[in-house]
């Protein structure tokens, strides 16, 4: 019972602290690109494409579709 009611509270958890802004979005870095100091991201869901110059994934969804507020 106890091991229930810890899954539950932790499916909780993950949906209230969850970034919400790229959720549906999953990253791969294109490594191809002769750029050093930029990283290529693609977005396999929405199609998405951004460069970083810190190396690390997008936090928001750049899809074009995408309604924002």
């Amino acid at each position: 019972m106890i091991v229930v009611v810890g899954l539950i509270v932790a499916f909780i958890l993950v949906l209230i602290f969850s970034n919400r802004a790229t959720r549906d979005c999953r990253w791969r870095e294109y490594r191809v690109s002769g750029c050093d100091l930029r990283r290529r991201w693609h977005c396999v869901a929405c199609g998405a494409e951004v460069f970083t110059s810190d190396g690390t994934p997008p936090k928001v969804c750049h899809d074009p579709r995408r309604k924002r507020t």
